[in-house]
C-alpha cells in the first residue's frame, strides 16, 4: 500500500525488465519517452556497462543473477535508481532530498550519492522481504540519516 491506502503498482519481473528494454529501444530509435522512462533513461545513460544487456532482450530477459556469486542484477540496480529518483522528486521519505544533496556535496559525485542511498533502500527492501512485512520507512530513513551524517564528517 502507498500513501492514503492506494495499491502501488508492483510489476512482474518480466514487466519490469520489459520497461527497461523498451526505454532503451525508444531512446535509441529517437522516440519520445513516457513517464518514468525519463528517470530510467537517466540511470541507463549513467551505466554504459548495461547497454549491451538492454540491447539483447532475448538473451537477458529471463537471465537469473546470483548476488552470492558477486553478480549484480542490472535490472534491479536500474529499478532502485528509478525508485530513488522518484523519491527525490517528491522528497519522500521527508528530508531525503536534503540528505542526497549533502552526500552530493561531500562526494562531488551525484551517482555515488545515489548509490549510497540505494544501499539503504536495498537494505530496507531486503529486511521487509526477509521478515514478510511492509518496507519500514523508519529503517530506511535511519540508514539515510546515518549515511548522510557520515558524509558530514568528510566535508
Amino acid at each position: 500500500m502507498g500513501h492514503n491506502g492506494e495499491v502501488m503498482f508492483q510489476p512482474t519481473r518480466v514487466q519490469a525488465r520489459r520497461f527497461f528494454f523498451d526505454t532503451w529501444a525508444r531512446y535509441r530509435a529517437g522516440l519520445p519517452l513516457e513517464g518514468a522512462q525519463t528517470l530510467a533513461l537517466e540511470a541507463i545513460l549513467a551505466h554504459p556497462e548495461y547497454h549491451a544487456v538492454l540491447e539483447n532482450a532475448a538473451r537477458y530477459g529471463e537471465r537469473e543473477y546470483f548476488p552470492e556469486q558477486g553478480e549484480t542484477n542490472p535490472f534491479l540496480h536500474l529499478a532502485l535508481h528509478v525508485a530513488l529518483l522518484e523519491q527525490l522528486s517528491i522528497d519522500q521519505p521527508a528530508g531525503i532530498r536534503a540528505h542526497y544533496e549533502r552526500l552530493c556535496r561531500a562526494s562531488g559525485d551525484a551517482m555515488q550519492a545515489q548509490h549510497t542511498l540505494m544501499e539503504c533502500l536495498a537494505e530496507a527492501l531486503w529486511q521487509s522481504q526477509r521478515q514478510g512485512v511492509a518496507v519500514s520507512e523508519t529503517v530506511y530513513a535511519d540508514c539515510i540519516r546515518r549515511r548522510a551524517g557520515a558524509a558530514d564528517t568528510l566535508e
